[in-house]
């Protein structure tokens, strides 16, 4: 079962795919966009192309776990999807996700430019591998 990571900007989409297993997840691309309607038909195509069961979309918390208005953006991105879409879209908490994608391309020794091109997309990893984790815990517990 495919999952796919979203880590919604302002201006760009950070898409990040499991394996067929849905264990590993892997940076896929980044969506640039103009209006987040613009996102539906790209997203649609990713859930057709990859056979897409799951949707984890980063949810940006504030350090003290209130939501502000990063928050609230995508909250309506995930309600604008739902009347797109007919699967599930669980929102992840994405705190310090960008910081971790820097610190995973600053190790592989990545030059700034390139990072620029590639930090949405493995920021959406780090939010997939969040959720993946997530996932394996709450089924430990059964």
């Amino acid at each position: 079962m495919r999952i796919l990571g979203l880590d919604l900007g302002t201006k760009t989409l950070g898409v990040a795919l499991t394996d067929r297993q849905g264990l590993i997840s892997n940076p896929l691309k980044t969506i640039k966009f103009r209006d987040y309607a613009d996102l539906i038909r790209p997203i649609k195509e990713l859930i057709e192309n990859h056979n897409i069961k799951e949707i984890a979309l980063g949810l940006p918390k504030n350090m003290d776990n209130s939501l502000g208005f990063a928050s609230n953006r995508s909250i309506e991105f995930k309600d604008m999807l739902e009347k797109h879409i007919d699967i599930p879209i669980i929102l992840v908490d994405e705190r310090l996700s960008t910081v971790e994608a820097e610190k995973y391309l600053i190790n592989s020794d990545m030059s700034r430019k390139k990072r620029k091109e590639v930090i949405d997309a493995v920021a959406a990893s780090v939010i997939l591998n969040t959720y993946i984790r997530m996932k394996g815990n709450k089924e430990n517990e059964k």
